[in-house]
């Protein structure tokens, strides 16, 4: 398994978890919050380059 299918796979698994241990609208929160906080603590030149690596890889 590549590094990313690892990284999928335990995320899926801790939004089960949470899931099943939280209210749904608790466990939304987590799941959705983390990413977009982690976005949001980035410098502008940092997230300028992820979006331009994310386009480069939808447009293979």
């Amino acid at each position: 398994m590549t590094k990313r299918t690892k990284v999928a796979v335990g995320g899926v698994a801790v939004g089960v978890v949470l899931l099943w241990l939280l209210p749904f609208w608790a466990a939304l929160l987590v799941i959705v919050g983390i990413p977009v906080g982690a976005y949001l603590l980035l410098d502008p030149s940092q997230r300028t380059r992820l979006r331009r690596v994310s386009r480069k890889q939808l447009d293979r």
